[in-house]
């Protein structure tokens, strides 16, 4: 099993996470891609592409505020 890609696009603002979003889905192919993002419209935005795409999506919050997306296929 390889390494997850993991993506920081906290305190950047949509489109910007989706677009990053959405690019490390398509890299990675299948397995594990952690996206880190700073909203509630971010998490929502970046699930919807996942689940769009065929990837499950969970969100959970952080500690340090924000939310941690992990996606997998």
């Amino acid at each position: 099993m390889s390494e997850p890609i993991t993506v920081d696009a906290s305190g950047l603002s949509c489109p910007q996470p989706v677009l990053m979003t959405r690019q490390a889905l398509k890299k990675a192919g299948s397995g594990t891609v952690i996206i880190l993002v700073d909203t509630g419209t971010s998490r929502d935005n970046c699930s919807r592409v996942a689940t769009k795409a065929g990837w499950s999506a969970s969100a959970e919050e952080r500690p340090e505020g924000g939310y941690r997306l992990v996606m997998s296929r």
